[in-house]
């Protein structure tokens, strides 16, 4: 291997870190929030993508049918369960919160599609189309089972994937779709070198969001709301912060991130219904090296996965994933190592 070509392995590595970044720190956020390992999070990227991909070939995005009936199912089990506690007063709230509020970006979604707007409102109109998705999913699947085991939530989690996937070949259909660049030209590094303006986009829409993640968690009211949940869920409680609010808006910002994601990379690489599983796999190798609780330490893991994948691939297209994946053996070694071990659990092992 050449500097030369390590140089070009490392710029695609940058660039696929920083996707994994963004996907990382929502994975990250929702646990912290939640207990749920959101696997359907890549999903929802890829929602974004072909939604997207519709826009620009001049079809209306068939995520529009997905919200809305995720809507429907969502307002349908609220509507139940304040019968069932005697709050029928809250009911026209709840049909504004779980229906008539997802169906605005469906309709600025529809009227997108209708006029040929321009490429920066379809972008904008791809990401907030599938903003709702999280939240929705999240009070049909989770929300009733929010006090179930970490292991029961994983096991739904992934259960809830395969059930997108299938919606997501249902409604989009087996074929692939790529966009158009959304940054033309290129920048030069000398010597011969240049990056893409896409490259320098996604790198740069990453640090830039990264930031904004900070500075929301630190500044806002919302954001320190988010924090506090994540320490301790009943001291949150008994400060007056409801866990339920703050877990749906964990997913509400997850999935502003998964469809941020699903737009920056359907200009380089072809997406399907379902692509943003192994984008979601290697994000959640990403978290894991975080603990699923550091941001700074996922930041670091995402950036390691996406130049391990960028190498790998040039030693061996193959087994990239499987090198990729590899990673999870040591850090989970370590971690074995340094945590510690209670005497009720070493109980717990010999019975």
């Amino acid at each position: 291997m050449t500097w030369d070509v390590a140089l070009i392995l490392g710029i695609d590595g940058l660039a696929n870190g920083a996707v994994y970044l963004l996907a990382g720190l929502g994975l990250v956020l929702i646990f912290s929030v939640t207990r749920v390992v959101f696997v359907p999070f890549g999903d929802v990227a890829a929602f974004a993508a072909l939604s997207l991909a519709a826009f620009e070939t001049g079809r209306t995005p068939a995520t529009i049918g997905l919200v809305l009936t995720l809507a429907v199912l969502a307002t349908l089990v609220e509507v139940g369960s304040l019968i069932r506690r005697g709050e029928t007063s809250r009911i026209p709230k709840a049909i504004g919160l779980w229906l008539l509020l997802p169906a605005v970006p469906c309709a600025i979604a529809w009227a997108t599609a209708q006029f040929a707007a321009p490429q920066a409102v379809q972008v904008a109109a791809s990401v907030l189309l599938v903003v709702p998705v999280s939240p929705l999913l999240a009070r049909v699947v989770f929300q009733p089972i929010a006090d179930a085991s970490v292991l029961v939530l994983l096991i739904v989690s992934l259960a809830l994937h395969f059930l997108l996937s299938g919606l997501g070949l249902l409604f989009f259909g087996p074929e692939g779709s790529r966009t158009s660049a959304l940054a033309s030209g290129t920048l030069p590094l000398g010597d011969g070198f240049s990056v893409s303006g896409q490259v320098v986009l996604m790198v740069a829409s990453a640090i830039v969001l990264s930031a904004l993640f900070f500075l929301v968690f630190e500044r806002t009211v919302a954001g320190k709301a988010l924090r506090a949940t994540a320490v301790n869920r009943v001291g949150a409680r008994l400060v007056g912060i409801r866990p339920t609010r703050t877990a749906i808006l964990a997913y509400a910002c997850a999935s502003l991130l998964a469809g941020l994601i699903g737009v920056l990379i359907a200009p380089v690489t072809t997406m399907y219904y379902d692509s943003g599983f192994i984008i979601g796999l290697k994000a959640f190798v990403a978290a894991i090296i975080g603990g699923l609780v550091s941001y700074p330490l996922t930041a670091l893991g995402a950036i390691a996965v996406g130049l391990v994948e960028s190498f790998a691939s040039f030693w061996s297209g193959a087994m990239k994933d499987a090198i990729v994946f590899s990673l999870l053996i040591p850090v989970l070694l370590l971690r074995s190592f340094m945590s510690t071990h209670s005497d009720e659990d070493e109980e717990e092992l010999d019975q």
